[in-house]
């Protein structure tokens, strides 16, 4: 029998990267993502290049009731999700006071709620057959304060929280939970943030998705609960434990302000 992934936000960037690996290695998917076309195509491409299975559910995870739909349509299909990817996400840049209201809580429904639903949904069934994996992608940003995106990296810190608990909570289940904390990547998440104005993105220190992904996959199979992708993101988690928090916060203003200022 062949095991199912679901993954969110799978149209594009780090999700399909990943959604690429999984049915190269024979697993069927369940692909969640807002546009049906792209979702289609991936569908009908994984099945002619690696013959496996895609049924396509496209619709956005961050709506009230969505999660709890997606989960009960696949339980009348009979379809067994033995891993779940929470990667849909988004970010948003600029000050607190500048920033719109309306896409701030959208962010934290997409980011926060929709992850922590769908995995209050999905995980027990893996729990009670003792198999089985979560993989939330949070960030390097979890590690740090974020002037200039702070709902967006506080979102993160939550996904890293709450990924190390769960995988304490799960010790002995047979079931594993991975953070994907990737530092910047070559992703539509830029133009989408607006953080294209920032130092930290001119700065060129971007890593591909592809990259990204082929790490986080072979951690999350190892049942890695961290997987931070780069040796110099490595080396960047360690900066908040060896300052002072108000330098941490400085530092990351530094990087984050638009060129020119």
């Amino acid at each position: 029998m062949r095991k199912t992934v679901l993954i969110t936000g799978v149209s594009g960037g780090i999700g399909k990267e990943l959604a690429d690996r999984f049915a190269k290695d024979g697993y069927n998917l369940v692909l969640v993502a807002r546009s049906e076309r792209k979702l289609l195509e991936l569908a009908e491409e994984y099945r002619k290049k690696h013959g496996t299975q895609a049924t396509v559910i496209a619709k956005d995870v961050a709506s009230p009731g969505v999660p709890e739909e997606i989960f009960a349509e696949l339980k009348k299909k009979g379809i067994v999700v033995d891993y779940l990817v929470n990667n849909a996400g988004f970010g948003l840049y600029g000050t607190f006071l500048e920033t719109n209201l309306e896409q701030e809580t959208n962010m934290i429904d997409v980011n926060i709620k929709a992850l922590t639903i769908m995995t209050k949904l999905f995980l027990p069934d893996m729990v009670k057959r003792g198999k089985g994996g979560v993989m939330n992608v949070a960030s390097l940003v979890a590690f740090f304060p974020g002037p200039m995106m702070s709902i967006y990296y506080a979102t993160k810190a939550f996904v890293l929280s709450f990924t190390e608990a769960l995988e304490n909570e799960l010790s002995g289940t047979g079931v594993t939970v991975t953070a994907l904390c990737p530092g910047l990547t070559s992703t539509g998440f830029v133009d989408r943030s607006g953080m294209g104005e920032s130092k930290l993105f001119q700065s060129g220190a971007i890593m591909e998705a592809g990259q990204v992904a082929e790490e986080g996959y072979r951690g999350f199979i190892r049942g890695d609960t961290i997987i931070m992708p780069g040796a110099r993101n490595r080396l960047m988690a360690f900066i908040p434990r060896l300052l002072p928090r108000k330098w941490v916060t400085r530092m990351v203003r530094s990087t984050q302000n638009r060129t020119g200022h």
